[in-house]
């Protein structure tokens, strides 16, 4: 039996492939080790893995995890992965790699993530052969739901969201100012506290169409500025997209690759399934 996990700083995916070759599917949490240390992954392991996972009877766990992308950092997932499913064999891999497999499978090209974070490549049907950095939560993470989640806490602290739907954000979250100061500030998992508003847009973006074209067309067109656009000859690929954000909003990401005269390719909510499938039939090891 083997374990297929597609891990970003929110949620983990995971598929089982029992003997039979029937795929079970569960979640946990997110464990970025930039932000999740070992006790913890090992602990939330431990605590969320359901009953029916026979851990002591897998063979292999392939892990793609956001932040797994240093030597490092992979040695920290590795390292609780092994205590946790203690006879398999262990793979991490970064899952900027997950999201070219599941959306290229081996075929080259263009792929980012557009989740809690953002991440982009080029990949040659095989490895990933160009990545610009996107700098994380602090200094970059352009498009992704943690910066268009500080730029609608923005607006709602300064008073510039639309007076209705600031309403309907006081409703939903009863947040002052420093409410929001201290999850930032003092709380873990500030990324994930941002990234969680980009669903409340969604959630209000037919009562508020201006104001949410406005909003994610300027963190898309961040995106294209700060990472796109820097890529040799990037208007010869198609843009293929992972993550909960480019497919939320995938009409204004369409938009947005067209100015920049760039073709849209596959656009997925999740790599899971599509990984699944490369590890069961394209992979080169199955």
């Amino acid at each position: 039996m083997i374990v297929i996990a597609d891990g970003g700083s929110t949620k983990t995916n995971w598929c089982l492939i029992n003997e039979a070759g029937r795929k079970i599917y569960f979640n946990t949490e997110g464990y970025n080790p930039y932000f999740s240390k070992g006790e913890y992954i090992v602990q939330s392991l431990n605590e969320t893995l359901p009953d029916h996972l026979e851990r002591e009877k897998l063979t292999a766990v392939y892990y793609y995890g956001a932040g797994c992308s240093t030597p490092s950092n992979k040695k920290i997932v590795a390292d609780a992965m092994k205590q946790v499913f203690t006879n398999a064999e262990i793979f991490v891999g970064h899952d900027l790699l997950a999201s070219c497999r599941a959306l290229l499978g081996n075929e080259p090209g263009f792929a980012a993530i557009l989740g809690t974070g953002t991440n982009s490549c080029l990949y040659d049907g095989n490895d990933i052969t160009l990545n610009i950095d996107s700098l994380g939560y602090f200094l970059g993470d352009e498009g992704s739901g943690s910066y268009i989640g500080k730029r609608i806490l923005g607006d709602y602290m300064k008073g510039y969201m639309p007076k209705g739907l600031r309403e309907a954000f006081y409703d939903n979250y009863a947040l002052t100012n420093e409410d929001i100061f201290d999850n930032i500030y003092n709380k873990p998992l500030p990324n994930r506290f941002c990234a969680s508003f980009s669903k409340f847009l969604y959630d209000f973006k037919d009562s508020y169409e201006d104001y949410t074209y406005k909003t994610i067309d300027y963190a898309f067109t961040a995106f294209f500025e700060a990472l796109v656009i820097h890529y040799p000859n990037y208007k010869d690929h198609k843009l293929n997209c992972v993550g909960s954000v480019g497919y939320s909003f995938r009409d204004i990401l369409s938009i947005v690759a067209d100015r920049y005269e760039m073709g849209v390719g596959k656009i997925i909510r999740s790599p899971i399934d599509d990984l699944v499938h490369y590890h069961m039939e394209l992979s080169p090891k199955g």
